[in-house]
């Protein structure tokens, strides 16, 4: 079971996780403009509950100030970055933020690019403490709004999606995302141990209460082995064909206390062959760039940074290891800011986005949060010839938009509002469960126009079965919608898989499976009923939610890959409810006040390491 948490998205140095709490807002009203001072959250409230040994509650307004004029002032020089980095490591240590190897290793991982960052942005003491400590302790514009410049080109009149005539061709997608491969897994090892990442060669034995790690994978927070993955892999190979397929990023494993750019580059050629291995040459993987390719984890500098401290030693060879499978042109870009665009058939173009520049654990974004990498005013330009040229366009990134910076969040909104009969797909990853959330138009709030698609993780962090997506999308032919008609989630059920029963002794203990079944969890049509998956469909299906019970919690059941303990009730339900109907952050942070949950009230929803 996924424990329960407030609502919001934190880190400290690289450590992240979404807390996802939302409750049921009025849609009802208009909201054409960004709305300022909202998305200011306080990261002493909220990673009390990390879980995974931090204790931020230490930290006082009055101390923090004290602190961040004494960084200030020592940052002036470059002498002191040693002295500042033993510093905050011995903070660390001293106000029990992590154990202390932890900290140590964290700290010396991410002190120069963090320092960097800090230099170049100038937070003032109470800047930097409104985003630690919460805006009662001062205030932080890289929340401030901004805006994208849409075309003068009248929106055009908007056609409601109708079902395929039968017998239409479809094109049948494979989603991966989140596989989060671990070097170090080794199986009967420590599944709960102190560390952040369990299930490792340095976690320990276990204890006579607990089981070790399982051989295909483990319900803990572990990531997998990679006969895992390979596992995977060879199975959709053999269920093919493929029309095309969707990859979405997040490689590494969680340690991300422990990382080298070496090590990175390793994992990233070692899974891109793979994939490349099992699927063929004549099956193309268009991937995006999650949020853990890079290290220090979530670091993703905007292109004007130059020299050691840029992205380009990731993106150069994404662009060396992605060339099997893309043209010149998306190499071009994503060497430039590790986004592209792409014509997957005549009439269907592809637009993969690099989420990073959204995300507010990339503390690059201090020194400048406004359209990083102009990528937002360049996806408007793809949009716009496309639409010109009668395109239908799919999206596909790592980190859903409606958990992005307030502005930037905003902006997709924006966007996605005007080019609604242009954009028919949206597919993210990032959160390891099987959700969705909708988009509205903008004037009522109240009429559905998009939907995007979260799909389940790959990797078991944190108490997961293994999974992976199969998008069944209007195909190949004219006038054709290029809508998802339908999709299927595929899990690999690790009770089984790790203990199939010995059929010449049945005396003998368990053992893996040699062959373990990846089997079908659900249907989307057949779990819900649905006729078609159009946007106004999935609105339908929350409002089915809210009126019956049985098939939220199905919904609940089937988000966790088929691993949950708990039913989800009250605050928890409305919670859910609400990150459904919310692709804009500013109405999941809404969401408490609204409710009257207030922010320093325990919330119910589940929480998601990513």
């Amino acid at each position: 079971m996924l424990a329960t948490m407030n609502t919001l998205k934190v880190s400290f140095f690289g450590f992240s996780c979404l807390f996802v709490t939302v409750t049921l807002i009025n849609f009802g009203s208009s909201i054409p403009l960004q709305e300022t001072n909202v998305g200011q959250v306080s990261f002493v409230e909220q990673l009390g509950r990390f879980g995974v040994g931090f204790n931020w509650r230490n930290l006082t307004c009055p101390l923090c100030k004290t602190l961040f004029t004494a960084l200030d002032i020592a940052l002036l020089s470059d002498t002191n970055k040693e002295r500042v980095a033993h510093a905050v490591s011995e903070a660390c240590i001293r106000l029990h933020l992590a154990d202390e190897h932890v900290c140590r290793e964290i700290i010396e991982l991410f002190s120069d690019d963090f320092i960097t960052t800090l230099q170049k942005s100038i937070l003032w003491p109470t800047e930097a403490c409104a985003v630690l400590v919460g805006p009662s302790c001062g205030h932080f514009d890289i929340y401030a709004p901004w805006n994208v410049t849409l075309p003068a080109v009248p929106k055009p009149p908007i056609t409601p999606p109708m079902p395929p005539k039968p017998g239409s061709p479809q094109s049948r997608v494979l989603f991966l995302t989140d596989i989060h491969w671990d070097r170090e897994y080794a199986e009967g090892s420590n599944a709960d141990c102190k560390d952040p990442l369990c299930c490792r060669n340095g976690s320990g034995l276990p204890s006579w209460k607990h089981h070790g790690a399982g051989y295909w994978g483990t319900y803990s927070k572990c990531d997998l082995p990679l006969r895992t993955v390979d596992n995977l892999l060879a199975n959709v190979a053999k269920d093919g064909p493929w029309d095309w397929v969707y990859w979405t990023g997040d490689i590494p494993a969680h340690n991300v206390w422990s990382q080298t750019r070496a090590q990175q580059l390793i994992e990233l050629t070692t899974i891109s062959r793979l994939i490349h291995k099992h699927l063929g040459p004549n099956v193309v993987v268009y991937p995006a760039v999650g949020n853990h390719e890079s290290t220090p984890v979530n670091s993703f500098p905007p292109p004007f940074i130059h020299g050691n401290r840029s992205s380009h030693w990731l993106y150069d060879t994404m662009a060396e290891e992605w060339a099997v499978w893309l043209p010149p042109q998306a190499l071009q870009t994503i060497r430039h800011a590790g986004f592209y665009t792409v014509q997957i058939q005549p009439g269907l173009r592809l637009v993969s986005l690099n989420m990073n520049f959204c995300a507010r654990e990339n503390y690059w974004l201090m020194v400048n949060s406004t359209d990083p990498a102009d990528q937002l005013q360049w996806l408007v330009h793809i949009l716009q010839d496309a639409e010109n040229k009668g395109e239908k366009v799919h999206i596909i990134g790592h980190i859903p938009p409606g958990l992005c910076l307030a502005s930037w969040s905003w902006n997709y909104y924006h966007i996605v509002n005007r080019y609604e009969g242009t954009i028919t797909g949206q597919f993210f990853g990032h959160t390891h469960v099987d959700e969705f959330q909708m988009f509205y138009d903008e004037e009522t709030m109240s009429r559905p126009l998009g939907v995007s698609y979260i799909a389940p993780s790959v990797t078991t962090f944190v108490n997961l079965n293994p999974g992976y997506r199969v998008y069944y999308v209007d195909g190949n032919y004219p006038e054709s919608s290029r809508f998802v008609l339908d999709h299927e989630t595929y899990i690999l059920n690790l009770t089984e898989a790790n203990n199939r029963p010995n059929a010449t002794s049945p005396l003998s203990a368990a053992a893996p499976d040699p062959n373990p079944k990846w089997t079908l969890l659900y249907r989307a049509s057949k779990a819900y009923g649905l006729t078609s998956l159009f946007p106004s469909d999935w609105h339908g299906l929350i409002q089915t939610f809210l009126q019956d019970d049985r098939y939220f919690q199905k919904y609940w059941y089937l988000m966790h890959k088929g691993h949950v303990s708990e039913p989800c009730k009250d605050t928890c339900k409305t919670a859910n409810i609400c990150f459904l109907k919310s692709s804009r952050y500013q109405e999941l942070v809404q969401c408490n006040i609204l409710s009257g949950l207030g922010r320093k009230k325990e919330g119910y929803v589940r929480k998601t390491m990513c």
